[in-house]
C-alpha cells in the first residue's frame, strides 16, 4: 500500500478540492474580516442564544485560530480570540454558525444526535484502522485485521457523511438568525454567506477524501490475501 500510485489517484480529486476550499476560506475570511460589525462575535452569539432561551449555554474564549466549536456535553460555545473579540462580519458569521449547533442541540436535531453518538467510534476508527490494515496486510496469519480495519474506517466515513447536514444546517440557522435579529443587514449577509459557504466546501472535501480512501481499501484488499 505504501507509495501505491493508485492510492494517490483515488484521493487526488479530494485533495485538489480541499486545497481550493482552504484557499477560498482564507480569501473570503480576509475580506469579511475587514467588514465591520456592530457586535463582536461573542456578543452576537450571546444574542442568538438568549433569543432562543439558551441562557444556560456559556461562551468561552479559547486559544488558536479558527478553533471555534460547540461542546454539547458541557453546553459551552468556545470561540477563538479573533472570533470572540472581533467586531467583523467574519467573526459574527463564525460565532453564529457555532451558536447554530447549540440551537440544533436544544432542538434534538437528529443528525447532530447521531453525530454525537458516533464521535468516539469515528475517532477510534480513523486512528486505528490504518494500523490494523497494515498489520493484516503484512502478516498473513492476521489477515482478518484488514477487514476489521476497513469496517472501522467505514464508521469514520459514515460519521463524515452524517456531519455534512449538521454543518449545512448550522450555517443556515446562523444566516437566518443574523438577519432576523438585526445583527447584520441583508447586504452584509453576503459576506457572511461567502465565509460559511467556503467553510462548507472543506467539509465536503474531507468527506470525499474519506470515501475515496475507503474505496481504495476495498479495491486494494478485497478478496486478496497477498
Amino acid at each position: 500500500m505504501f507509495f501505491d500510485p493508485m492510492y494517490f489517484l483515488y484521493i487526488a480529486p479530494a485533495l485538489i478540492l480541499g486545497l481550493w476550499a482552504q484557499m477560498r476560506v482564507k480569501s473570503t475570511y480576509a475580506v469579511a474580516q475587514r467588514m465591520p460589525s456592530p457586535l463582536s462575535g461573542a456578543a452576537a452569539a450571546r444574542h442568538i442564544l438568549d433569543s432562543a432561551g439558551l441562557r444556560d449555554v456559556d461562551i468561552e474564549q479559547v486559544p488558536g485560530q479558527l478553533t471555534d466549536h460547540y461542546d454539547p456535553r458541557h453546553k459551552v460555545l468556545r470561540l477563538s480570540q479573533d472570533v470572540y473579540q472581533g467586531r467583523s462580519l467574519a467573526s459574527v458569521g463564525i460565532a453564529a454558525h457555532e451558536a447554530g449547533h447549540a440551537l440544533q442541540d436544544a432542538k434534538n436535531y437528529a443528525p447532530l444526535v447521531v453525530r454525537n453518538i458516533a464521535v468516539p467510534v469515528a475517532g477510534f476508527g480513523s486512528n486505528a484502522s490504518f494500523f490494523l490494515i497494515i498489520i493484516g496486510a503484512f502478516v498473513p496469519a492476521l489477515h482478518f485485521l484488514v477487514m476489521a480495519g476497513i469496517l472501522l474506517f467505514s464508521c469514520f466515513v459514515v460519521f463524515q457523511i452524517v456531519n455534512l447536514p449538521v454543518e449545512f444546517n448550522a450555517s443556515n440557522r446562523a444566516k437566518a438568525q443574523l438577519v432576523e435579529l438585526g445583527i447584520v443587514s441583508p447586504d452584509q449577509l453576503v459576506y457572511v454567506k461567502q465565509v460559511l459557504n467556503a467553510a462548507a466546501w472543506t467539509y465536503v472535501a474531507g468527506t470525499l477524501q474519506a470515501i475515496m480512501i475507503l474505496l481504495y481499501y476495498i479495491m486494494r484488499f478485497s478478496g486478496s490475501r497477498d
